[in-house]
């Protein structure tokens, strides 16, 4: 069993092997958690799962891009291989499912990419529909998984205009689905404007969200 000082060590060198993109240090620190008694479910979401949460903010802040963010998620993934399987419990549970994607007409995907892993972290199913997605893909892809959760970005203020669209097919075949829109030209007051159930500021913020919404719908009886 390790000692609080090693705790916080390890899961600080979980925070900046996913933040370095140092996947050899993930995998050996991952190995130490199993070794050494961490819990792996705070490894995950206070080492990897936070690591990953402060490289959206220097994406966002520019001062990471692209390479560097896909290098970041695959050591990540390379954490999350080793310590999902020794998950117990509750947490080991499918939260819910969500199915993901960038509106018609918008190729930017990096952020959404930043949602779905998280969701990935946080024990959601994920369905990916990518970028530039018809409309009616996500109708279909809810109605075909019948996913709890919907989850539009956009990233341009042309593509955005596609969302309350979206947002009213999705409704209009499944009333109980919970959607949940973010991107840069996205607020709080667009997205009630548009009729969604939720707004994701962050990735993190998206995850909260997320299971926020799941906990409704499954008081009402409907999950």
């Amino acid at each position: 069993m390790a000692t609080e000082a090693r705790k916080k060590e390890i899961l600080k060198g979980l925070y900046d092997g996913v933040v370095e993109f140092d996947e050899d240090k993930v995998v050996e620190l991952s190995n130490a958690v199993l070794a050494e008694d961490v819990d792996a479910y705070e490894a995950i979401m206070d080492g990897l799962a936070a690591g990953m949460e402060h490289v959206g903010d220097l994406y966002a802040n520019q001062e990471y891009f692209v390479p560097e963010v896909l290098m970041c998620s695959d050591a990540l993934y390379a954490g999350l291989d080793i310590l999902r399987p020794h998950l117990s419990g509750k947490e080991a549970d499918v939260r819910g499912q969500v199915v993901i994607g960038t509106v018609e007409g918008d190729v930017h995907d990096i952020g959404k990419n930043l949602v779905k892993m998280m969701f990935d972290v946080a024990g959601f199913e994920v369905h990916d529909l990518g970028r530039d997605v018809k409309l009616e893909k996500f109708v279909e892809e809810q109605m075909k998984t019948d996913s709890e959760i919907v989850a539009l970005s956009a990233l341009m203020t042309t593509s955005m205009l596609a969302m309350p669209k979206v947002i009213e097919m999705i409704k209009a075949r499944n009333p109980d689905a919970m959607i949940m829109v973010g991107g840069a030209p996205i607020s709080q007051e667009v997205a009630d404007n548009y009729g969604a159930d939720g707004y994701a500021q962050n990735a993190a913020n998206a995850v909260q969200e997320a299971i926020q919404m799941v906990s409704r719908l499954r008081e009402m009886g409907k999950a």
